[in-house]
């Protein structure tokens, strides 16, 4: 039950941080600000997002889990909160502030906890569960969202009003997991620093997870704008279900990759994810709302690959003792991917338009998902594959 729990925990706090993606156009018409406002308040929660993984991480490892997972929860509340309070676009930075740091303290321990925590010691199902939750959570909060805002009353405080009390069982889940009665390791604040014996895998895996992830970025930005735009609807929640849609194909590739080996499911990832960005672009030049339907879903399954085969490569070669430290830096990368490039789509967006900027950004990413794509296949024809443990540890390298 406590594995269970955890993973709980993990989906609601996603979900909460991902509520406000189809609220962004009614704020915008409400403070009256521009596409690039919206890439710069979800930029302010990368940036604290960051720094608290980097501090949380070695922290968790030092002190236990619980003790660095129960204020993260009581953050999260209070993100929400001021969400629910906000009446001008400085509530909206504070309160996004706050989500970032909630998440940045969570998620390594989060995870690793998972690890520690699945029954059978296997590492895989672990990973599969992590992601799942993860990418259920980005999924869920745009369509709980979009779904109240449409058709509930009180559009901006009632989602927030839910996801405060969905935490309180998250903390009961938290609450049940073991105390450490003494500190393993003297924690201090240091850079981020990968095992030696690692790199490799750290490096090729977490690039791949930083396109997934960028790609992730514009979805719960800019992406539920541009699907009202080209369908030329204003229902809220069809911008959440596009969304929601990209995630759910991603989270079920997960579970149809479950058990293969990370290079495979990395392999077959990137491709698919840069076939669906340029299906994307293709989308908005032609105005074919068929197109974007495409796109969403191959994207989709291309992100739930590469991610899931990211994140087992990198947890499978972490040393236990550095596990919550090493996953922390590894979503380091990935909430790089997720917030700098959505920046740059901003400004775009402002200069050139929503569509402009959304094809550019595709067909860019797309580029370098192939780059990536072939030098794993230049690093992969040198090191033959392992076939899965009975454990479930799959061969990383």
């Amino acid at each position: 039950m406590r594995f269970w729990g955890t993973a709980y925990a993990l989906l609601i706090l996603l979900t909460g941080t991902n509520l406000p993606t189809p609220l962004y156009r009614g704020y915008a018409a409400r403070f009256g600000f521009s596409p690039l406002v919206v890439t710069l308040i979800f930029a302010a929660y990368v940036a604290v997002l960051i720094p608290s993984l980097l501090l949380a991480g070695p922290l968790s490892d030092a002190v236990g889990h619980r003790r660095v997972l129960l204020p993260a929860l009581t953050v999260a509340a209070l993100g929400s909160l001021v969400f629910a309070l906000a009446d001008s676009t400085g509530w909206l930075f504070a309160a996004r502030i706050l989500q970032g740091l909630a998440l940045g303290a969570a998620s390594g321990p989060l995870t690793a906890a998972l690890t520690e925590l699945e029954p059978s010691g296997n590492r895989g199902k672990a990973a599969l569960v992590s992601t799942v939750a993860s990418v259920g959570g980005l999924g869920l909060g745009p369509v709980l969202a979009g779904l109240l805002a449409q058709y509930a009353p009180a559009p901006h405080v009632l989602p927030f009003a839910i996801e405060i009390a969905l935490l309180l069982p998250a903390a009961a889940a938290i609450m049940a997991l073991p105390a450490r009665t003494r500190p393993t390791a003297r924690w201090h604040p240091r850079r981020p620093e990968i095992p030696r014996g690692m790199r490799t895998v750290f490096a090729t895996s977490g690039t791949a997870s930083l396109l997934a992830f960028a790609v992730t970025g514009l979805f719960l930005t800019l992406i539920p704008t541009y699907v009202t735009t080209l369908s030329g609807s204003t229902n809220l929640l069809l911008g959440g279900a596009a969304v929601a849609l990209m995630l759910l194909c991603s989270a079920l590739a997960q579970l149809t990759g479950y058990g293969r080996s990370a290079r495979t499911l990395e392999l077959v990832g990137l491709p698919l994810l840069a076939a669906g960005l340029a299906l994307l672009a293709l989308a908005g030049g032609l105005s074919s709302p068929t197109l974007l339907l495409a796109a969403t879903v191959i994207a989709g399954i291309g992100q739930g690959l590469a991610f899931l085969g990211g994140l087992t490569a990198v947890n499978q070669a972490a040393p236990a003792e550095r596990r919550a430290d090493v996953i922390s830096s590894f979503y380091v990368i990935i909430y790089v991917g997720v917030g700098l490039p959505v920046i740059g789509v901003g400004f775009l967006a402002t200069a050139a338009g929503l569509a402009a900027a959304v094809q550019y950004f595709a067909y860019a990413v797309a580029v370098l998902c192939l780059a990536v794509l072939s030098v794993l296949v230049r690093r992969h024809r040198s090191t033959p594959a392992t076939t899965p443990t009975p454990s479930g540890d799959t061969s990383t390298d």
